[in-house]
């Protein structure tokens, strides 16, 4: 091989933020000119460069190139001996160019970042921050958390006290401020503050007698405003809310209550006349006339002498007659309203089988069946089919895996006449299960009807 490089192997150390060189001695031991070329490898690449990159020596002749090594502040650069490498190649290389090695010593240094978040804080009882702090080092830092200020009303709590954070990391604490006294009312008190971040001393690594470097103290300046208890729009609001109180009741008796009075005492007389009005539309004259029959039947019977039991019998006929005319028919009677009427069946059925059919409600002779409601219930669950039926024809007809409990009202109602019958029919499916229970062997469903009678009037 005719060109050879070596490494100075003097020891050397850069820190982070700093430049080192490193001479590079080249030999060309051949009989031509020979042009070299140089390229940093392994961990110190990144950050190393040569100059120059390229050397031309003749036969016979040396030629030194330097290393520049500029390690940036990066937490991601570890300290300690670090592997650096130098590829060299040269114009009659063979394949095989040569890579001198050799160790720098990186070392460590300390860095450390804070910041109050937020600057203030305000509240009643207490104040409360976060505090966070980055690491910027390349070793780990053990920061202890503390505060500074210039009088003992406030309380300062850190959580936690202490924070171990590596190298490129972030950590957080939360600062509590809490005052020493309450403020019941007035105006806020202001208490300034500092938050102190210092870094505990490590002891020096394994091997070595030299402490890691210490970060500077970091101070940072906060506020806590203390507000007052009561606030002092509290007074200002009881007072307004006793006066518009006041204003709407003195408003209440001197408007609003005797207005309301004098519309009662007008309304009361018309309320009077119109049920007197009714009452006489309603009577249809019947004691008027009942009063007229039994004078005249008292005159017939004051024309007879002797006959003094004429009287009585006049005006048995007259009240009679009166009663008759001022009488209205019953619910359920020829002229009169419907009678609420409801009925309710459950029917059962087993799946797989033919339907079942029961009645749930027939109509008496002589009356009409008003039908206004409909309540279907399916307590199980059930799939199958529900057909609600009358005069042959049906009214319904549901599918019961639709629904648990269905109701139908019907503003017109559906008259069903005398000696008809409403009826049900089930068709199972599958039974459902209950929820919490054993499953059942058949379909279960209830129907509930509602409706009024009404009399068929008579000849």
């Amino acid at each position: 091989m005719t060109v050879s490089a070596s490494l100075d192997e003097s020891p050397l150390a850069v820190s982070p933020g700093d430049e080192a060189a490193l001479p590079v001695r080249v030999l060309n031991s051949g009989t031509i000119v020979e042009e070299v070329r140089f390229e940093v490898v392994g961990p110190c690449a990144a950050w190393t460069t040569v100059e120059p990159e390229t050397l031309s020596l003749y036969p016979g002749s040396t030629g030194t190139a330097v290393l520049r090594l500029r390690p940036p502040r990066d937490p991601g650069i570890a300290p300690g001996p670090t592997p650096l490498g130098l590829r060299v190649t040269h114009t009659s290389d063979d394949g095989r160019p040569q890579v001198p090695e050799r160790t720098v010593t990186l070392a460590p240094y300390a860095e450390v970042t804070a910041e109050l978040l937020p600057r203030g804080s305000q509240g009643r009882l207490r104040g409360r921050h976060r505090i966070a702090v980055d690491n910027r080092g390349n070793t780990p830092a053990t920061l202890d958390l503390s505060t500074q200020q210039a009088t003992d009303r406030v309380r300062p709590v850190f959580e936690p006290a202490a924070l171990h954070i590596p190298p490129g990391q972030a950590r957080f604490a939360t600062l509590r401020v809490k005052p020493a006294h309450r403020v019941w009312r007035g105006a806020a008190v202001t208490h300034p503050f500092q938050a102190v971040v210092t870094t505990t001393p490590a002891d020096a690594p394994e091997g070595t007698d030299t402490p890691l470097p210490v970060a500077e103290p970091v101070v940072l300046d906060g506020v806590y405003e203390q507000q007052a208890i009561i606030p002092q729009w509290l007074p200002r609001a009881l007072v307004a809310a006793v006066l518009i109180g006041a204003l709407l009741t003195g408003l209440w008796f001197t408007v609003l209550r005797p207005t309301v009075q004098s519309a009662a005492r007008e309304a009361v007389p018309e309320a009077v006349q119109e049920a007197v009005e009714e009452l006489e539309a309603g009577t249809g004259g019947g004691p008027g006339a009942g009063a007229d029959g039994g004078a005249d039947a008292g005159a017939g019977g004051g024309g007879t002498a002797g006959t003094g039991g004429g009287d009585p019998a006049g005006q048995d006929t007259a009240g009679g007659d009166g009663g008759a005319g001022s009488g209205s028919p019953a619910p359920g009677e020829p002229g009169g309203p419907g009678l609420p009427t409801s009925a309710r069946v459950e029917v059962r059925d087993a799946p797989g089988g033919g339907s079942t059919t029961r009645s749930a409600y027939e109509v008496p002779a002589g009356m009409t069946f008003q039908l206004t409601d409909i309540v279907v219930q399916n307590p199980q669950g059930d799939a199958g089919d529900l057909t609600l039926s009358s005069q042959g024809a049906p009214l319904l007809t549901l599918a019961l895996e639709n629904f648990r409990d269905t109701d139908y009202h019907f503003v017109t109602p559906i008259a069903v006449p005398a000696g008809e019958e409403i009826t049900i029919t089930l068709g199972c499916r599958e039974v459902g299960r209950p929820v919490a229970s054993s499953a059942p062997s058949e379909c279960s469903e209830a129907l509930f009807l509602s409706g009024t009678l009404t009399a068929l009037p008579q000849d």
